[in-house]
């Protein structure tokens, strides 16, 4: 039976924020299941995301890992299309550039820029497809509209909905005080024909009786002249879901095993950590620079990098070389995932110039490994099996260069019955290049169990679709739905 909601052609709607983290992401995927829940065929789309938190799609390239999860809420395997330009940042002024799943270019911001224009044609081209057999596109936006200095060759907030002729929804976030200021301020700088494509605005995050807001929410519409959608309670089990940024990890509940994350400069793909705070006697410390490597760690898990050479040198100027050096002769246990793993080892050459001069660095030394960076980037969902327990590992693939040398020999995973990984002799260092494997959870159990930990080690992927479902209801109950849906063209 045809839902009632949907039409013969397909509607879109775009969410931006009157800030940026005012909680878009996480809207879009409750809004999404909610949708789906009525009947309705949904896909999401954020036309340009800033991002190292990268998903392999099925298509064979890369999106935001945020926009996986709101395909996942779609009930949808994520495609490029759904992200079709993904920034990727080096450093603090340039960005590799992702362009419908593929490396287009490094650029600086500045440069990025210039090429905007350029890259909205095939944006564009990507909306159109996402849309077809769908009853409706939710569309996110990035950062904020407000910041009309970027105005000029925007695709990311106004500019594409200007392209693409879409509605705007706009968010603010009371939880960081001040939300009438955003939202009615947001109105105030916008130039008339952005600020008449805003429809509706909504209020998030609220602590407490959202009754209580009333008046201020009257207040937006009478000094803004939008409807109100509603006033959206906080939604307490938001950390069960995969993070976007690494340090809402840092606030999520933990137990008596420690894991020890150095949060290095360019983290990346760090979705590795999800299903290890979901697990009650699990405690994730994220390392902040400038703190010492915890004494008491049970494990130091490094994690990926976009700029592994750079966050290396970082990595040593934190003092966390030495740190670690001692958790080791202590007996302590070491994972490095991907960029990770390729610091443990002897050394990283760069023969290419990929991340900086042509020329090679010495690693930390705990495996005997040597990585050679090359230009083709690896682009891999896999399946293997870990070696000691048996048990099965979903994950994906995605860096550059790759390791050989004697610790290798005592790989373990096996991909395709080739050995994946390496550890050192007394096995108590190790490193993979295969992200996600903790989300398997006879593996995290075995892995887990095996360093001393009371691992409970089941239903996590259970537990993200039962908390998109719980998100759903949320939105159903707090948010005007149906008026929202009639706004969307």
């Amino acid at each position: 039976m045809k839902s009632p909601y949907a039409t013969d052609m397909t509607k879109a709607i775009m969410i931006q924020g009157a800030g940026s983290n005012v909680g878009k992401s996480m809207l879009v995927a409750g809004i999404a299941r909610a949708c789906v829940a009525r009947g309705l065929k949904v896909a999401p789309f954020k036309p340009q995301n800033m991002s190292n938190n990268a998903a392999v799609t099925v298509d064979g390239g890369e999106i935001g890992r945020a926009q996986a999860l709101q395909a996942r809420a779609c009930g949808l395997d994520p495609v490029v299309d759904m992200n079709p330009v993904l920034l990727k940042p080096e450093t603090d002024t340039g960005a590799q550039v992702i362009v419908q799943g593929q490396r287009f270019a490094t650029m600086k911001a500045r440069d990025y820029g210039r090429a905007k224009a350029d890259l909205l044609p095939r944006v564009l081209d990507s909306f159109r497809r996402l849309g077809e057999g769908r009853d409706l596109v939710l569309v996110e936006g990035a950062g904020s509209p407000a910041e009309i200095n970027l105005r000029a060759g925007d695709i990311a907030n106004m500019g594409f909905a200007e392209a693409a002729n879409l509605p705007v929804v706009l968010v603010g976030d009371i939880d960081r005080g001040g939300v009438i200021a955003q939202l009615v301020g947001t109105h105030a700088v916008l130039p008339e024909q952005d600020r008449n494509r805003i429809k509706a605005f909504l209020v998030n995050k609220f602590r407490g009786d959202p009754t209580l807001f009333t008046e201020g929410a009257a207040e937006i519409g009478t000094r803004t002249g939008w409807a109100d959608l509603g006033t959206l309670p906080w939604f307490a089990d938001a950390w069960r879901l995969p993070a976007e940024d690494v340090m809402d990890i840092a606030t999520r509940p933990g137990g008596a095993f420690r894991i020890a994350v150095p949060r290095l400069n360019r983290i990346a793909n760090f979705d590795d950590l999800d299903p290890l705070v979901n697990e009650p006697d699990v405690t994730v410390d994220i390392v902040e620079p400038g703190r010492a490597l915890p004494g008491d760690a049970d494990l130091v898990l490094i994690p990926g990098s976009k700029s592994t050479i750079a966050d290396l040198a970082d990595f040593r100027a934190q003092g966390w070389d030495v740190d670690l050096a001692a958790h080791i002769r202590r007996g302590g246990h070491v994972l490095g995932i991907c960029g990770g793993y390729q610091m443990l080892g002897q050394k990283i050459v760069d023969q290419d110039g990929i991340e900086g001069p042509p020329g090679e660095v010495t690693g930390l030394g705990h495996l005997q490994i040597t990585t050679r960076l090359e230009p083709r980037k690896t682009l891999a969902l896999t399946k293997a099996r870990h070696i000691t327990s048996g048990e099965p590992v979903t994950g994906y693939e995605i860096h550059l260069g790759r390791s050989s040398g004697p610790d290798t020999a005592r790989a373990w995973l096996t991909v395709d019955d080739q050995p994946e990984g390496a550890a050192s002799p007394d096995g108590r260092v190790q490193g993979c290049y295969l992200h996600g494997l903790f989300s398997a959870d006879g593996f995290r159990r075995a892995f887990l169990s095996g360093l001393g930990a009371q691992v409970a080690g089941t239903g996590f992927e259970t537990r993200i679709e039962t908390t998109l479902d719980a998100l759903a209801q949320h939105i159903e109950t707090h948010l005007d739905l149906d008026r929202f849906l009639s706004l969307a063209e």
